[in-house]
């Protein structure tokens, strides 16, 4: 303990002048297991060089989690795409042409070899790309932003060089124009609504086109019938959520793999048998005379015709879980090829057989292959089904922690895969409107009609993220994102007008899904932001807050109090409310709050940032938890437990670096946000600084920020600090005993319940939003205190109204 007290005393604060020479480093070194982390290449641990035995058993597994959407298309491509009949012969080589070509420019090039690049972190979706985006541009419309967010290891991954002019002007558009923050929320906000109503509608043509085939053998089922049939699967496809896919995912893989090498080894065979002509498709002519044949008609088969990539949303938000390099792999060589092979296939058969194409699938497979093909093809649409509605339980957990949706009680189904997600709440209304959608349109020709606007207006949100994400941070010539926006978007627009003049004939329904669940997140956050800035203009100032503690009348109680707030930068308006009604306080108070930041996941090193209140005899804290949006909330018990342990860490390293003087000051001009703003007051400083206080993760020892590497260095400030000693090394003890004894003695939960209400002058819109549409969604959702699993007995709430 000497030794160590002595090592302690001898050791020196050091401070790089970063505003010197042009030698001088660029950046205060971090020597500790975090700075490697945070050095190596985006993804590195998952999107890395891999070895080839990784590379393909999860090549092989992605199969399975991956390709049941998209390989169950040749279900209802044809029938979708041919509604009433097909006119000439040559018109089937038209659309197979059409096929080939959208198949591979969308699902290929453009989500396997584009947007699979542009993960966040190993993560993709509509969600990923915003939050990537957000880290480089503040577009966030919450003014929740700290500096010491973005010394997070995972936080600056792939940041542009100041000097990349058009990724500065892209910054620059995207942070001060306020119209286009929104327009890019809306956008997002659409998106994950589609995704959602896609969950619906997914399940319902996938199982309704496979259970279909019944009618093959047994011609008696009436098309009631097949929808019954189709409605108990459903219900039971959803009643076994609950369990997670984990559960069930070994024998994905082997089933899809043995379907796609079905749907692959009949296509060859039908096209050996019934003409081998089929393959003059690849010739682009083919579409060029279907257009000029069909004109109109052409045109809005287009409807159809996109159907063949449905999937591919969930395929890109399904990448966490594999490699880049396993999902070209698999892609290339085994879903491309079997999946061409059976629209190659089928349209051979109908060359012959025209008047089949209303069941293309079942009538063009081998009469003794039709139970396996039956079987597999309804395992298969299950399998598929299962991946959209994971997709949609992570898209809604993901906008949860944006505040974009209300809160809803979310379960983690595995212990080894943390984004296996399941909804009981959503996982219920999913069901219904599967059922009910089938019930009501009865043919997957409807059902086509609506799936079809679901799966293109992702797919053209997709591109415009994808292009700010090459203008911002892909390091790539403009020339080629200009070819890369022209191509796909005017294609996509096509597709997404041959859609809409079919509006009536279905494709109203997910709109009108979609409208719903878009009023829902949008009423939510807009409050959840206004409620966010009232507490910023009246947060407690730290004299006030000095003021309420030193009254004579305050008594304290023994344990530890935890104040939930969502006010990251000072002390929420219902503390003195609190003081008012109960003039007491805990032994211990720390202002909590959870915040999620725009990264997958932040290290539980990284999670806690300390600040002391007051540095007199009261024992306040504030603590902001740091989270990112694939990261689960610890049970109420592990999470004191972690709190307090990294709160004992920031006691030790306080009282090392400030001994009882001001905080020691790193002056930098990369940030431009000091102590003062992210925790506390709305004043300017008149330093830009960041503290070396905050700078401390808590695992951090001192000596590892003392250990500084001179090199090239101009020279080194000196702090002058006092010596460390025995006995300032026992008062640290002590406070971190003190700490520990609170907690023993009862930790109470304390949450502001702030009823929201407009202003008695606000518009009858704004009342209509705030004080029904709102506060029905705010009665209908989850507690925080159901959030985070915290004993009833253990939790205390104060009651407080907020007029915005």
């Amino acid at each position: 303990m000497a030794q160590a007290a002595d090592r302690a005393s001898r050791e020196e604060i050091v401070v790089v002048d970063l505003d010197g020479e042009a030698d001088a480093p660029p950046a205060m070194q971090r020597q500790d297991s975090l700075y490697a982390a945070a050095t190596r290449a985006a993804g590195a641990d998952h999107h890395g060089q891999d070895s080839w035995d990784r590379t393909l058993r999860l090549a092989l597994q992605c199969v399975g989690i991956l390709y049941g959407d998209i390989g169950t298309s040749p279900l209802f491509v044809y029938s979708s795409t041919f509604r009433d009949g097909v006119g000439h012969p040559d018109d089937l080589l038209g659309a197979l042409s059409l096929i080939i070509y959208s198949f591979l420019l969308f699902t290929v090039i453009k989500y396997v070899y584009i947007a699979l690049r542009a993960n966040d972190d190993g993560d993709g979706g509509i969600f990923a790309l915003y939050t990537l985006i957000s880290r480089h541009a503040k577009i966030s419309l919450i003014p929740n932003q700290q500096a010491e967010d973005e010394l997070v290891s995972k936080y600056n991954r792939g940041k542009p060089p100041a000097t990349l002019r058009r990724a500065q002007w892209m910054k620059e558009q995207l942070e001060t124009n306020k119209t286009v923050k929104i327009a890019l929320f809306l956008l997002t906000m659409l998106a994950t609504a589609m995704v959602i109503s896609d969950a619906i509608l997914t399940p319902a043509i996938s199982v309704l086109s496979a259970v279909g085939g019944l009618k093959e053998k047994a011609p008696y089922l009436t098309t009631d019938e097949i929808v019954w049939i189709t409605v108990g699967i459903l219900v039971a496809l959803f009643a076994i959520q609950r369990f997670g896919t984990d559960k069930v995912g070994y024998l994905f893989a082997p089933v899809i793999l043995l379907w796609l090498l079905l749907i692959g080894g009949v296509g060859v065979y039908n096209l050996i048998k019934y003409d081998t002509g089929a393959l003059r498709a690849f010739n682009l002519k083919y579409i060029i005379d279907y257009f000029r044949r069909n004109k109109k008609k052409g045109w809005v088969s287009l409807g159809g015709i996109l159907l063949c990539f449905t999937g591919t949303e969930a395929l890109f938000s399904d990448l966490g879980y594999f490699s880049i390099r396993s999902i070209q792999l698999s892609f290339g060589f085994g879903l491309v090829p079997s999946v061409l092979l059976a629209y190659i296939g089928q349209a051979a058969y109908l060359r012959i057989h025209p008047e089949d194409v209303a069941n293309t699938f079942y009538r063009s497979t081998p009469i003794s292959l039709f139970w396996p093909t039956f079987i597999l093809a309804l395992a298969a649409s299950i399998i598929g089904s299962q991946a959209m509605i994971s997709c949609a339980f992570a898209t809604i957990s993901h906008s949860q922690t944006l505040g974009c949706f209300p809160r809803v009680k979310i379960l983690h189904t595995s212990r080894q895969y943390s984004g296996q997600l399941y909804i009981p709440e959503v996982n219920y209304l999913l069901c219904l409107g599967a059922c009910f959608v089938t019930i009501g349109f009865k043919t997957t020709v409807i059902i086509g009609e609506a799936h079809g606007i679901c799966v293109v207006v992702v797919m053209i949100i997709t591109t415009l993220l994808l292009t700010i994400v090459m203008l911002l941070i892909w390091k790539i010539s403009i020339w080629w994102i200009a070819v890369f926006f022209i191509v796909f978007m005017s294609s996509e627009l096509i597709y997404l007008s041959a859609i809409l003049y079919r509006f009536a004939h279905g494709a109203y329904v997910p709109v009108a899904m979609s409208a719903v669940l878009m009023v829902v997140m949008i009423v939510w956050h807009y409050v959840h932001v206004k409620k966010y800035n009232f507490e910023l203009e009246h947060s407690v100032p730290r004299d006030k807050v000095k003021e309420l503690l030193g009254r004579h009348d305050i008594q304290r109680v023994p344990g530890i109090g935890l104040f939930y707030t969502e006010l990251v930068q000072g002390i929420p308006p219902v503390f003195p409310h609190l003081i008012e009604k109960i003039p007491s306080i805990h032994s211990v108070l720390i202002f909590v709050s959870m915040k999620h930041l725009p990264i997958p996941s932040v290290d539980m090193s990284e999670r806690f940032l300390f600040r002391q209140v007051d540095k007199e005899d009261y024992k306040v804290f504030q603590c902001v938890a740091r989270y990112g949006y694939r990261d689960p909330f610890e049970e109420a018990k592990d999470f004191v437990d972690k709190l307090v342990e990294h709160l004992q860490y920031y006691i030790r390293d306080v009282n090392l670096y400030g001994l009882g003087s001001e905080p020691m000051m790193i002056q930098s001009s990369s940030y431009h946000s000091s102590y003062a703003e992210s925790f506390g007051s709305h004043e300017k400083p008149s330093v830009k600084a960041v503290y070396a206080e905050e700078m401390l993760t808590p695992a951090e020892s001192f000596s590892e920020h003392t250990r500084q590497a001179s090199g090239k260095g101009k020279l080194f400030a000196q702090f002058q600090g006092n010596k460390m000693n025995m006995f300032e090394m026992m008062k640290i003890q002590q406070e971190q005993q003190a700490i520990l004894e609170e907690m023993n003695k009862g930790v109470v939960y304390i949450f502001g319940e702030s009823e929201v209400v407009a202003r008695s002058h606000s518009s009858l819109l704004k009342k209509i939003i705030v004080n029904y549409i709102y506060s029905f969604l705010r009665k209908n959702s989850r507690n925080g205190e159901k959030m985070m699993s915290i004993p009833r007995r253990q939790v205390l709430k104060v009651g407080i109204s907020y007029e915005i």
